[in-house]
């Protein structure tokens, strides 16, 4: 009888069980348009994010996590429905609900079938930046996937302070304007007063509020996504005139596909040096000023007493550039627009550092899978939760993105990255040595000594596609 009574008692008193009985939360952080050249924690020695770096330093910090998609609605949509774009052909802004249909379910929706409160808060599926924060929109919001959703509205490009346009501005006549352009506000006010600063307060009663039960809360920040809109305070640790461009070589373009050009660019965008640097400083004050926000949010699940039962995962859509090759902006397939930060912290799991190649595609059977949900076996990432436990091992040996309506293609393995402009490279190929040419300065596509190496690349991607598109998406369960 005590044999049986000591075995109930450490039967409940055993973390397994109680992970069991204790569903745990999940509190998903997503930033807009940050690269990971711009965050600490990753490699950059300018723009400072602390938050986000206390976070990588306790939870496990993905450095080869590839976007699927490097613009913001077929990106998001990817992730959230589990479907590579090329596999529901979403290319374009939208959730991805239309492609996917109502009997599947997207990631918050599997776990509110499973008993949790889901909230969204600002933008998780596609808003249009600035639109849809100015008049406070659903934007292309899936309502299915949530108990609750919490837009953010904020002035945006409006918002009063010192304004400078630094896109498409070479008289620099215009001092503001509205649309996916670099303009630049030194605001007033504090946090609050703008979309993000809304965000985290919201977030933060939503934690305190829900804390007694399992819930799934995705949290929306849209900075540093364009306009470059922060309170004054966070851009005076970034003065342009210390600002570094990126290494600029004469006849950067040459060797690359006319489709390869980004479609903004310093020359199209008409910026001078002085505007260029403007424009990386205001974005740093930008990430600045998520990262604060991240903070708060972080802070509140820690003074709840909520760390010990929540996965936490922060990540963005896509990247960005900075002036690399003169490019500007998202859209394109090298690094600093498809590659992003992913950092994921589970309950008793020590830190580390995980290099294998990662998706963001992959974070959806990864949840389910960390929360004991049984996802469907038809949504496309992989589970990473082996890397948690030993993030030497490998789940991907390469990474695959596509571009410009699903017409462009990139396979990005340990030792080259390949772009392909259309399926049958009628609009040009590009090939790196991503070990000698981190930077993808020199386009070795045309060079014969890798005429090998652009055939065993064009198969990866063949097969990758076929593998893909063999996905049923007519199957009702």
């Amino acid at each position: 009888m005590k044999f049986q009574f000591f075995l109930i008692f450490a039967l409940f008193a055993s973390p397994i069980f109680s992970q069991k009985i204790n569903k745990p939360n999940v509190l998903f952080i997503i930033s807009d348009d940050l690269t990971a050249t711009a965050v600490s924690s990753y490699e950059n020695n300018v723009c400072k994010t602390p938050n986000i770096d206390k976070l990588a330093f306790e939870g496990t910090r993905f450095t080869k996590t590839y976007s699927q998609y490097p613009v913001c609605g077929p990106s998001r949509a990817s992730l959230l429905t589990g479907y590579y774009p090329s596999a529901t052909k979403t290319y374009g802004y939208v959730s991805g609900r239309e492609n996917i249909g109502y009997s599947r379910n997207t990631l918050p929706q599997l776990f509110k079938n499973n008993g949790y409160y889901t909230a969204r808060v600002s933008k998780i599926y596609h808003m249009g930046i600035p639109i849809d924060i100015e008049t406070g929109s659903n934007g292309q919001d899936d309502e299915a996937s949530w108990t609750e959703r919490f837009n953010s509205q904020g002035p945006e490009w409006k918002a009063k302070g010192e304004a400078e346009l630094v896109q498409g501005n070479p008289d620099g006549k215009i001092e503001r304007k509205g649309g996916n352009v670099m303009t630049i506000v030194k605001a007033e006010g504090d946090d609050l007063a703008h979309s993000d600063g809304k965000t985290a307060k919201k977030a933060i009663e939503l934690i305190k509020k829900h804390k007694h039960e399992p819930f799934f809360l995705a949290v929306g920040f849209v900075r540093p996504h364009v306009p470059f809109v922060a309170p004054k305070s966070y851009f005076k640790p970034y003065p342009f005139e210390a600002i570094k461009l990126p290494k600029k070589i004469d006849g950067d373009w040459d060797d690359i596909p006319k489709r390869g050009i980004n479609y903004v660019t310093s020359k199209n965008a008409q910026m001078n040096t002085e505007q260029e640097k403007k424009a990386i400083a205001a974005y740093y004050a930008s990430v600045a000023y998520m990262d604060a926000q991240v903070g708060k949010v972080l802070k509140a699940l820690k003074d709840e007493g909520l760390e010990e039962n929540t996965i936490v995962v922060f990540t963005s859509d896509h990247g960005f550039h900075l002036g690399e090759h003169d490019f500007w902006m998202k859209v394109s397939l090298h690094e600093e627009s498809v590659r992003v930060p992913m950092i994921i912290k589970v309950p008793g799991k020590e830190p580390a550092v995980c290099n294998s190649f990662t998706e963001l595609l992959d974070l959806y059977p990864t949840l389910a899978s960390l929360a004991g949900l049984k996802a469907s076996k038809h949504i496309q990432g992989k589970d990473l939760t082996p890397l948690l436990s030993n993030p030497d091992k490998k789940v991907r040996n390469m990474a695959f993105s596509v571009s410009q309506g699903g017409k462009t293609f990139l396979v990005r393995t340990n030792k080259w990255a390949y772009i392909q402009y259309n399926e049958d490279a009628s609009a040009g190929i590009e090939l790196f040595d991503m070990h000698n040419d981190p930077q993808q300065y020199t386009n070795l596509a045309e060079n014969p000594k890798y005429r090998r190496v652009v055939k065993k690349m064009k198969r990866k991607l063949n097969t990758k596609l076929a593998k893909i598109r063999t996905n049923d998406l007519n199957i009702k369960y």
